[in-house]
This record gives structure tokens, C-alpha cells and sequence, in this order.
């Protein structure tokens, strides 16, 4: 019988019958919103734990035709169990069950009171010690996880969830909308299939951050696997210089964030078999993935059509002589806004 957490009592059921609650405990049930890829429901337990129940669709819910395999929920049960162990104690939610008749896992809810980055950032809270925990909590992910690579290389090996989440929607998708950028988009497409060197999140990105107590929790594991640290760098980037964009009054701030964010990684990766080279890896992902949040089959909600247009000029302005420096995209693309 297929199961949806998300239908009334469906879950409360569910939680009962595989004893992870008492046959009689009495729990409320909340529907998240937000997500396009899961069924989410937060558990509140009588005995005051709170859970998250994530359930992977098969189908995501996007404007276009997008699918990828429910498996993946059991890509991030494993994440949980070793991202815990790379990362400060309290950054990442503990795995509490995995289910994979269902495709859906449990794991430790945020304590309250704490609030999505995202949505903060959207109302202009742009704090400076955020963004440096944001650099900081990827160059740990980076760098431990490229000291370890003899254990952890093989277990994060397969890339078919970065590929069907991450590299057809946002860059080949992209280039089939853009005849301009598509030689640039398929030929990092490649070149990001033989850059492996690390775990990289996949979708590490404002959204995926809630604020406790002023420490940020990192969720949403499901794209991890062994690749390219530049498309985290640089799919973080452009969460930053898209909100640039779209609150005006405050372009100068975001830009200086961003900068402080990339020098802030660089400082906490220190010198990596890999970091050498990574500046331009950077600028060329950043660059894709601004172009594919306006043109990608998940565009980024909050910029008009206008801002979408504004934005895509701006970077096809950029492809035509590459910036050098992470600092030099960020400056000429804040220049083109203007």
C-alpha cells in the first residue's frame, strides 16, 4: 500500500505501527512547506522530541517535467550518519530511522525558536558571522571529508542524483533555453564529470540553513557525492549575488558578503591538493548556476521576469571574456545590475 506521510493520519499511523511511537502517545503532525522534492512533516512527541519525517518524491513539484529516483532519501539517511561526524557538534540533524520500503527517513528536528537563512536574508537580516559560519561550515565539509578520502571517495562514488538533480535541470536544461551559453554549459558539464575530489553538498544553498541560537544547521542531503568543491562554492555564490540583484538597496551589502564568504572558505580549506586551481573553477560555476536560477528548470521565485532577463544578460555579457578572480565576477556583475 503506498504510504504519504503528508494525508491526515497517515504518518500518526505509520509511527505506531513500526513502534517508533507508543501504541497510545498522543503527537501533532505538521505538513512543511517549501520543498519541492519531499513530503516533509515535522512530529512533535509527547515527550517533548521533535522530529522531521522526509519522504522523496518521484516527481518533483516544478512548473516542467522533472523525476528522480526516490532512492535518493537513502543517500541522505547516509550523509547524516557521516556529515555528523565532519562537521561541529549541533550543525547537522541526527538520523533517528530510515525506511526504504517507503523511501523516507526521520531525523532530529531544529530546536525552536529558529528561522530559515533564507527567508531572512529576503527581509534584508544580512549578519556577517552567518555568512562566515556559512563559508566555514562548507570548507570543514571540504577539507575533512578530502582527508578522508580513502574511506569516503568510494561510499560517495555514484553521481546519479547530482546528474538528474543538479547537472541536467540546471546546465544542460539551461543550454537547450540559451543557444548563447550552451558550448560554456556543456563543456563544464564534462569538465565537471572528471573534477572528483571531495564531498560536495550539492545544494548548499540559504534555503537549506536554519538559524538556532545564532548557529547555522545545514539540511538537505540529498545531491551528496564525490566531485567538484567549485560547484558548492559556487552554487552558494549565486544565492548571495542573486539577492544582490533583487533587493537593490541593499547591493553593495550581499556583494561585500559574498567576497567575505569566498575569502572565508579559502582561509578554512587552507592549502588542499585541489585549492590551487579553484578559483576559476568557481567563477565558471558560478556563472552557470546564475544562469541556470533564471533559465534552469528551477528558477529562482523571487526574481520578476525583468530581474530573470536583467540577470541573464549580465552573465552572457561575462561568458564573452571570463572573469579571472572570484572577486573580479562578483564586481562586474554588480556593475552590470547597475
Amino acid at each position: 500500500m503506498t504510504l504519504d506521510i503528508e494525508q491526515p493520519g497517515s504518518l500518526e499511523a505509520y509511527l505506531r505501527k513500526n513502534n517508533y511511537i507508543l501504541p497510545e502517545e498522543p503527537v501533532d503532525t505538521l505538513p512543511l512547506a517549501g520543498g519541492v522534492s519531499n513530503r516533509t512533516v515535522l512530529i512533535r512527541r509527547a515527550n517533548g522530541e521533535a522530529w522531521v519525517v522526509k519522504q522523496a518524491l518521484e516527481k518533483l513539484r516544478v512548473a516542467v517535467d522533472w523525476f528522480s529516483s526516490p532512492t535518493r532519501i537513502h543517500r541522505e539517511a547516509l550523509a547524516l550518519r557521516i556529515v555528523a561526524q565532519l562537521l561541529p557538534a549541533g550543525t547537522v540533524p541526527l538520523l533517528i530511522f530510515e525506511d526504504w520500503d517507503h523511501h523516507l527517513l526521520g531525523m532530529s528536528a531544529v530546536p525552536e525558536p529558529h528561522a530559515n537563512w533564507k527567508s531572512m536574508l529576503l527581509q534584508g537580516t544580512l549578519q556577517d558571522n552567518h555568512v562566515r559560519q556559512f563559508a566555514i561550515l562548507l570548507g570543514k565539509l571540504h577539507g575533512a571529508s578530502t582527508e578522508q578520502a580513502g574511506s569516503l571517495a568510494g561510499l560517495f562514488a555514484d553521481r546519479t542524483f547530482f546528474e538528474t538533480l543538479r547537472l541536467e535541470p540546471y546546465y544542460a536544461y539551461s543550454a537547450s533555453q540559451i543557444p548563447e551559453a550552451a558550448p560554456f554549459l556543456t563543456q563544464l558539464i564534462a569538465e565537471t564529470d572528471k573534477r572528483r575530489h571531495c564531498i560536495v553538498h550539492g545544494d548548499f544553498s540559504p534555503k537549506n540553513i536554519l538559524v538556532h541560537r545564532e548557529q547555522l544547521v545545514l539540511l538537505d542531503y540529498e545531491v551528496i557525492h564525490w566531485g567538484d568543491p567549485a560547484f558548492d562554492v559556487g552554487f552558494a555564490l549565486t544565492h548571495l549575488l542573486s539577492k544582490a540583484h533583487h533587493l537593490s538597496t541593499m547591493r553593495n551589502d550581499f556583494a561585500s558578503a559574498a567576497l567575505t564568504y569566498w575569502d572565508t572558505y579559502r582561509t578554512t580549506i587552507g592549502n588542499q591538493p585541489w585549492s590551487a586551481d579553484l578559483a576559476p573553477w568557481v567563477v565558471r560555476h558560478t556563472m552557470a548556476c546564475l544562469l541556470a536560477r533564471v533559465s534552469g528548470r528551477s528558477p529562482l521565485e523571487y526574481l520578476s521576469t525583468a530581474e530573470r532577463h536583467r540577470q541573464l544578460q549580465a552573465v552572457l555579457a561575462m561568458l564573452v571574456k571570463q572573469p579571472p578572480t572570484v572577486a573580479m565576477l562578483i564586481e562586474q556583475f554588480i556593475a552590470a545590475l547597475a
